[in-house]
């Protein structure tokens, strides 16, 4: 019984946790695994913008560059700025001890980052940044309250402010919630671009997660197929083999 306890223990702690991260908003990410020029823009937004921190040390260059349909050279060229060789893993050169001196924390490796947390939850993650002095880097995130991390795509999306609105809840006390944005300083690309633009990350971060996705899809498809067939035979030839006997 107390072994039972503990498993239902250790199932749920995860939803509590995603729970307690706050924030009803939900976006959909809507990525598409397929799209090449989709994947190519979104490794060379996480190169540009993510990797100096974050590291990605279970995927190589030159694997990144094979799936996305680049040559070494253009992957050379366009993709890596923190190693000397292709066949290098995507690690970055801030150590554990500057990045607890600077963030208070250990930076997490972004490698499988999709596979535990969700291409959706990291797409609303990317999107709900708003300015809030009273952090350290003057931001706030509305999907995951009082995270360490900086908006590193401010640049891109400009600055913006969350928009409140006052209901009581169950127990008729007054509280404010969350109902959207409003732009403060515009940035680089309109709404439409800077979303288009995460979603391209989304999708890199995605395939890294599990890079053989679709291999392993078309794989399965195939194998149910071989499994569905070789059913009939296998019946046809248990027929045959029981017909005599009695």
């Amino acid at each position: 019984m107390k072994n039972l306890l503990l498993a239902l223990i250790i199932g749920i702690a995860p939803l509590l946790a995603h729970a307690n991260e706050g924030g009803m908003t939900n976006y959909k990410a809507d990525i598409d695994l397929e799209n090449k020029s989709s994947l190519q823009r979104g490794a060379r937004l996480f190169t540009n913008y993510c990797l100096s921190c974050h590291s990605a040390a279970y995927m190589r260059y030159n694997r990144m560059g094979a799936d996305l349909g680049l040559t070494d050279k253009q992957v050379a060229n366009n993709l890596m700025f923190a190693a000397d060789k292709v066949g290098e893993t995507m690690t970055v050169a801030m150590t554990k001890h500057d990045a607890a001196k600077w963030f208070g924390t250990k930076i997490p490796d972004l490698s499988v980052v999709a596979r535990a947390r969700g291409s959706d939850w990291l797409y609303t993650y990317l999107l709900t940044f708003y300015v809030d002095p009273k952090r350290p880097w003057g931001v706030n995130n509305e999907r995951f309250p009082n995270v360490g991390m900086p908006d590193i795509l401010w640049e891109l999306e400009g600055m913006k402010k969350p928009v409140y609105k006052m209901h009581k809840n169950h127990e008729g006390h007054e509280e404010k919630t969350l109902v959207g944005f409003e732009m403060v300083t515009p940035g680089k690309l309109s709404p439409v671009e800077f979303k288009d633009s995460v979603k391209d990350l989304v999708n890199y971060l995605t395939y890294m997660g599990e890079p053989v996705k679709l291999k392993r899809q078309r794989w399965g498809v195939l194998v149910m197929i071989f499994l569905a067939i070789f059913f009939f035979v296998a019946y046809a030839l248990k027929k045959e083999y029981w017909r005599d006997v009695h």
